[in-house]
């Protein structure tokens, strides 16, 4: 591979967007296609079916065969609260091909012993998610019922576009939560986003069925939406 292109594609991966690497088979040509170029190139259709589904494809163009191979960030589950539920679904998560983040700044809640083998920011969300970097790619689980903890992430998460937003709470809560971030400027529409109580409705009562139901409902989400999720953010 070309260096250049070697670089540029290396830039795409570090900032945690989508790109597609085309591979000429018979020439051995090479280029790189982001996001927001599909809609010019002439492989703009299989292109775009290749960003929808985050999958690598050979495809046929008259005589010559080409090879699309995704370049697709991992997908992030970024969890504020330290909780009984956080411990049950980080191992799924992580299991499931998520890199997962635990932001809590209440250090008896943050512990090693607790989540072993997890990264764990004992900081406030604004501090922590501004290392993080929250992006498309990545989903946030507000846990804490602790508005100062869970609001700020929220709000990050929205901003940033995050393709899956959940906060726990009862509908009470929730619409308490909606006033204090409407407060600070958010939209309706924006609010929508947020699922809230969160995770799939089957009944889960124990902190392990609530981590199976938020972690089928973020897999969802995850798997509806293209992989160009930057041009939509």
């Amino acid at each position: 591979m070309d260096l250049a292109l070697l670089d540029a594609l290396n830039g795409e991966r570090a900032a945690r967007r989508a790109s597609v690497l085309v591979t000429e088979l018979e020439s051995g040509r090479q280029r790189l296609v982001l996001a927001a170029q599909v809609a010019a190139d002439p492989l703009a259709d299989h292109l775009a079916e290749v960003f929808r589904t985050g999958r690598s494809r050979l495809v046929e163009v008259g005589n010559e065969r080409v090879f699309l191979t995704a370049q697709v960030p991992a997908p992030r589950l970024v969890i504020t609260g330290a909780v009984h539920i956080s411990q049950a679904l980080a191992p799924m998560a992580t299991t499931a091909g998520f890199d997962v983040i635990i932001v809590d700044p209440r250090t008896a809640f943050a512990t090693p012993e607790r989540f072993p083998g997890v990264d764990l920011r004992a900081q406030w969300p604004d501090v922590a998610l501004a290392r993080i970097g929250l992006d498309p790619f990545t989903a946030l689980a507000a846990l804490t019922h602790d508005p100062k903890i869970d609001d700020p992430a929220l709000v990050g998460a929205l901003t940033a576009g995050c393709f899956y937003v959940g906060a726990l709470g009862s509908r009470k809560t929730h619409a308490a939560r909606l006033e204090r971030l409407a407060a600070q400027g958010l939209s309706r529409e924006t609010l929508a986003r947020i699922h809230s109580p969160i995770g799939l409705d089957i009944g889960s009562v124990s902190p392990a069925e609530i981590a199976v139901a938020i972690l089928g409902e973020v897999i969802a989400d995850l798997r509806r939406r293209p992989a160009m999720r930057e041009q939509a953010a």
